[in-house]
């Protein structure tokens, strides 16, 4: 039998009668803990390969960025958000905690809720814009297979309502169940990709040629690096919320260097090609059709035979559905959780997630390309910086990787600061969001979300990640400075 993993608090002992705790929060133990390189590098695909990524670089491009520029700018800002999410994993993985229980050490046991549900509220949104994109590609599944589908009244609405039962059935199987899917869906999903890409050169007159024609895709002339801080953010941010509540994955690896190696090989590299051959697929339209598609769910529907729209539109659906039961469902399950452990499950909380996601009205979030990347993207980006900052200067600089795995859970314990609550994490993370809530008011009511000659205001903004993740890991440091003996595990 192999040994317990160190700190594991097991049911019926005194920490697991806390409140603060239930089985699915529960740190893994070492024989739960069988996550290789693999499942971690599948888990990106997984979520990577998807439509709001294959759109990404045609809406950067529709602001005035070449193909090239477009590629140069996502795969930075991936190896950026590569290194928040590689800290952050480290605990995961370490001391098998998930995302709102590494925040207690850090926020308090009781403050932890703040940056939980912050993260959740912002997988809520992200939950019901996947969503929504997936029951576009199952109307097109449908209009395909039954033409009588046209005329069934509010189909679009029908489909999407399906879609999104199909997701509550696979909540109701567990995290288990998650694994499973992304490890049958990545090879799937890769061809998926590599079967576009291979229309779009074969269609549109070889890569040279499509290449040439994504010039139209510019629909402005806005100087590379006008555009590229609010670019490189808005892509920073894209995995944002990933950065933070990795550790809800990687308390299942089963060692350091798979979850590192997993994620260095699974993220940048998925996202800067599936970008990329988004670009390339919708620069081939342009040949073939005489004008630019960009929805691959409206391109899928012009392409191809009955057979090959049903073939290509599972493989949408599959992309959806990794993405959204991944990167949006397990964090804010294990959020919700973490406000009332021992009333809300794991199950309960993704069903939470389910309801909200549909309450937040994706359909609107989603409908402009502009909104979507400068207003949606940069503002939530700004929260998880603010929140990142703070995690990574508490684990890495503060407490040295070190943790105390059964006062995460005690009310009493070293982590219980002032009534369960840190005020000066608290302090740090709104005095870091602060300066860039103007910029995103400003942003929020100017058409497409770019200001023209942006002053102070709007630069900071622009930066918002890294000007969140840059004050609240300073001020926290600076709060908690003549703290040291305290937080000392």
């Amino acid at each position: 039998m192999r040994p317990a993993a160190p700190d594991v608090i097991a049911p019926g002992t005194e920490s697991s009668e806390s409140p603060l705790w239930n089985l699915d929060l529960a740190p893994t133990t070492l024989a739960q803990r069988t996550w290789t390189t693999y499942n971690i590098a599948a888990l990106w695909i997984g979520m990577s390969v998807v439509i709001t990524t294959y759109t990404l670089a045609s809406g950067i491009m529709q602001q005035g960025m070449t193909w090239w520029q477009a590629m140069i700018t996502i795969l930075l800002a991936n190896v950026i958000v590569l290194v928040p999410m590689v800290l952050n994993a480290h605990a995961g993985t370490k001391y098998g905690v998930s995302f709102p229980v590494l925040c207690r050490a850090a926020f308090g046991v009781r403050g932890a809720n703040v940056p939980a549900i912050l993260r959740a509220i912002v997988a809520c949104g992200w939950f019901g814009i996947q969503t929504w994109i997936g029951g576009l590609a199952l109307h097109e599944l449908l209009k395909a297979a039954w033409p009588g589908w046209a005329a069934v009244p509010a189909n679009i609405w029908v489909a999407f309502l399906a879609f999104w039962l199909v997701q509550v059935f696979i909540i109701l199987r567990g995290l288990e169940g998650i694994k499973m899917l992304e490890s049958w869906s990545a090879p799937l999903l890769l061809g998926g990709g590599a079967a576009l890409l291979w229309w779009a050169i074969s269609a549109g007159g070889g890569l040279g040629n499509i290449l040439a024609q994504s010039e139209d895709l510019r629909q402005s002339q806005t100087p590379f690096w006008t555009l590229f801080p609010a670019a490189l953010t808005a892509n920073v941010g894209y995995w944002a919320t990933l950065s933070l509540n990795i550790p809800d994955f990687t308390r299942y690896a089963k060692n350091q260097r798979s979850q590192m190696l997993g994620q260095a090989l699974g993220l940048p590299t998925t996202m800067t090609a599936f970008a990329f051959i988004g670009v390339a697929v919708t620069s081939a339209t342009i040949v073939v059709f005489g004008e630019a598609v960009w929805d691959p769910v409206q391109l899928i529907a012009r392409i191809g035979t009955p057979v090959v729209i049903i073939i290509s539109a599972l493989v949408v659906l599959a992309a959806q559905l990794t993405t959204n039961m991944a990167a949006n469902v397990v964090s804010p399950a294990n959020d919700f959780s973490s406000l009332a452990p021992k009333r809300i499950s794991y199950v309960t909380g993704g069903l939470i997630t389910a309801v909200i996601g549909i309450l937040m009205m994706p359909w609107k979030l989603y409908a402009d390309a502009a909104a979507y990347i400068f207003t949606w993207l940069i503002g939530y980006s700004s929260l998880m910086g603010a929140i990142g900052g703070i995690l990574i200067a508490d684990y890495w600089i503060l407490r040295k990787c070190t943790l105390s795995v059964p006062d995460l859970f005690a009310l009493t314990g070293r982590y219980s600061y002032e009534r369960g609550v840190n005020p000066r994490a608290m302090i740090a993370l709104v005095v870091a969001i602060l300066p860039v809530v103007p910029g995103f008011i400003r942003a929020a009511t100017t058409p497409g979300g770019q200001v023209a000659d942006p002053g102070l205001v709007d630069t900071l903004y622009t930066y918002a990640w890294f000007v969140t993740f840059g004050l609240s890991f300073a001020v926290y440091l600076a709060l908690m400075s003549t703290q040291r003996a305290e937080t000392s595990p």
